[in-house]
């Protein structure tokens, strides 16, 4: 079932929660909606159930406009955060409640029923459980009941709000893989909400970013984490160093130090903030421009070494990522002068204060460089 979402807004009171959102969503699609709290991802899966009614716009379900319905009319099957399981009920007649409470007409007879909650609870890997109670279940046995509830009904969409977000950090992981498998294996159009973007990125085949009630960008894993089109969404997707800068002729400047390069094309010049990822961060060869920098601390934490340097000129404190066998390691040491290349970086205008109380964040990306040397 392909998804068409348009012109879509909704106020609570005086708080915008989405603003004029636009969305397509083709069909067999695994969508993340992904942002910090109260961008408007919940809000607008809310949307898509039926949950909430928008003031403003349509949402599609192929050919027909959806928007106004009632969660009854368009067979969605939702997975909440906290399992919302019936306590009273066994696995399989939470499993099968979906069928059992639809009208005489529709609802399949007692051996169709049987024959598929059996199944689902197969394909969720359950088998053999069916006749306990979710008090007798795992988080992550909890979690793939009420997976199997909603798949029970057959819907044209499935829905998940933060599936994961109750469990501990190792079973997020193993249903992080089992779901994109099911996912492959049933095809059905699904779209998650997560603040997570370590779980946005694993499992969706594009991942839609949020903030403020607004799309900041939409694309897949390679696309958003590659070519962050904002600010926001660089520093949402894994943190970053931000350094003041001017580009002149291709040149990124700090100060008089040339630190980078643009490529060939580049329009950009003036003010800019370059944005650096602590793992884009290596000592640079003789030759190769760089910012100069003084390492202030080393912290070694399992398989990465974080380090922090201040910045020459400035004293600013960025932060570096080095993989813990890497042969950079042994040359950051406290009160070292170092020399760093940014291996990949993005640069955008520097926002621009139009008043005391206001400032715009230009929101064009102006120049992308990868290093041609490799990470050793």
């Amino acid at each position: 079932m392909n998804i068409q979402i348009r012109d879509i807004s909704k106020q609570f009171g005086s708080f915008r929660a989405l603003d004029r959102i636009d969305l397509d969503i083709a069909s067999g699609e695994l969508i993340a909606l992904l942002g910090p709290s109260g961008s408007g991802k919940t809000t607008l899966l809310r949307m898509i159930a039926g949950l909430e009614f928008p003031d403003h716009g349509r949402i599609l379900f192929g050919d027909q406009d959806i928007a106004l319905r009632p969660i009854r009319e368009r067979r969605v099957g939702f997975v909440f955060q906290h399992y919302a399981l019936f306590k009273h009920m066994t696995v399989f007649e939470n499993v099968a409640f979906g069928l059992r409470v639809r009208g005489r007409k529709q609802r399949p007879s007692e051996h169709e029923i049987r024959r598929k909650v059996l199944e689902l609870i197969e394909l969720v890997q359950l088998s053999g459980l069916e006749s306990r109670y979710p008090s007798q279940l795992s988080g992550g046995q909890r979690q793939r009941v009420a997976l199997a509830r909603a798949l029970a009904i057959d819907p044209r969409v499935l829905l998940l709000d933060e599936p994961f977000g109750a469990l501990d950090a190792k079973v997020r992981k193993e249903l992080r893989r089992w779901l994109r498998e099911l996912h492959t294996r049933t095809g059905y159009t699904t779209i998650f909400v997560t603040h997570d973007q370590e779980e946005a990125l694993e499992l969706a085949d594009r991942v839609v970013i949020m903030n403020r009630g607004a799309i900041e960008q939409v694309g897949s894993v390679d696309q958003v984490y590659q070519h962050p089109a904002t600010p926001f969404v660089f520093d949402f997707l894994g943190g970053a160093n931000v350094i003041e800068a001017q580009v002149r002729e291709r040149c990124v400047m700090h100060g008089e130090t040339e630190i980078a390069r643009l490529p060939d094309g580049s329009q950009a010049s003036g003010a800019v903030d370059v944005y650096v990822r602590p793992g884009d961060l290596r000592i640079a060869e003789a030759h190769q421009a760089g910012i100069d920098v003084v390492v202030t601390g080393v912290q070694r934490t399992g398989p990465l070494v974080r380090a922090a340097a201040a910045l020459a000129g400035t004293g600013q404190i960025l932060s570096i990522e080095l993989p813990h066998l890497h042969h950079d390691v042994p040359r950051f040491v406290t009160n070292e002068r170092l020399r760093l290349r940014l291996m990949q970086f993005s640069v955008y205008p520097r926002a621009v204060k139009a008043s005391p109380s206001t400032t715009i964040a230009a929101p064009m990306l102006i120049g992308r460089e990868r290093s041609r040397s490799r990470l050793g």
